[in-house]
């Protein structure tokens, strides 16, 4: 089965050169996190999850979250995108609080597994969301539909998920998240459960999806290599207590392909990265 993404674009809108009007953006903040922290109560002793986190992720930028299990890589996530609260400190989203954010549609969630329902179709899965919004029949369906032939699915829309591959459904889930057109798109380990051909051929289109739609896209990962390959900005965690480590900028150009990870600047970066996770295991 195939597992590329499918990109459209027209002379007018070149996938490979953003927008004026995305570039005059570019430098605004859409996620701020200032002294963050979250503290789950346990028998013991409370659980610090997440330790004075200080975070600017500007609008169009592809920022990934790579640290060792445990360290809050998903629990960031999940507080940006209002599914966790925080204990104390602030995080704003386009201005206004997560809850806000949420409520105005602004993201699109993408978990580590797949969490698409058995009994409904591709279609219906993609148009669930859609549906629970208000959408009209027809506009639900018009939108799933282009949705799924943009990630590579048109004419599996009568399949059910079961009858997909791995990497087949989670880019259902893609297009799913994609579906009410977030400004900012959430992304928590959405590959690390395929092997590693099928990752390559996925972490190469998302970028290209990337690039093409300018989106704020947070990922979270534990592969070096995928880190490196997708981001604009690589934040390193420490284990718990998360702590950001350090933040690292990439120099890769904006327009990349997997043969990019075998040249020195990409290895430069993922040495880099490699250190500032052995930094942070050491403090």
């Amino acid at each position: 089965m195939s597992h590329s993404l499918q990109l459209f674009s027209t002379p007018e809108a070149p996938v490979s050169t953003p927008s004026a009007e995305v570039t005059a953006l570019a430098a605004r903040p859409t996620i701020i996190a200032r002294q963050a922290n979250v503290i789950y109560p346990a028998a013991d002793k409370p659980v610090h999850a997440l330790h004075d986190i200080d975070l600017t992720i500007r609008q169009g930028e592809f920022v990934s979250l790579i640290g060792p299990s445990g360290c809050g890589k998903t629990t960031l996530l999940r507080v940006i995108a209002d599914l966790e609260p925080i204990t104390s400190g602030q995080v704003l989203v386009n201005d206004v609080t997560p809850s806000e954010a949420r409520q105005a549609g602004a993201y699109g969630y993408v978990f580590q597994a797949p969490a698409l329902f058995p009994w409904r179709t591709v279609l219906a899965n993609v148009m669930l969301p859609l549906q629970i919004q208000g959408r009209l029949p027809a506009e639900a369906e018009e939108t799933a539909r282009e949705q799924l032939a943009r990630v590579g699915l048109s004419g599996f829309e009568g399949k059910y998920p079961w009858q997909l591959s791995g990497g087949m459904q989670q880019r259902v889930s893609i297009a799913r998240a994609l579906g009410f057109k977030p400004k900012i798109l959430m992304m928590d380990e959405p590959f690390g459960a395929l092997d590693e051909i099928t990752r390559d051929h996925l972490n190469q289109q998302l970028q290209e999806l990337w690039r093409a739609e300018q989106r704020t896209v947070v990922f979270v990962t534990h592969s070096i290599a995928e880190a490196v390959y997708l981001s604009t900005r690589i934040v390193v965690m420490s284990p718990r207590p998360g702590r950001i480590v350090r933040v690292i900028e990439s120099t890769l150009p904006t327009e990349r392909t997997l043969a990019l990870r075998d040249s020195p600047e990409f290895m430069q970066l993922a040495h880099e990265v490699r250190e500032a996770l052995a930094e942070g295991h050491h403090e």
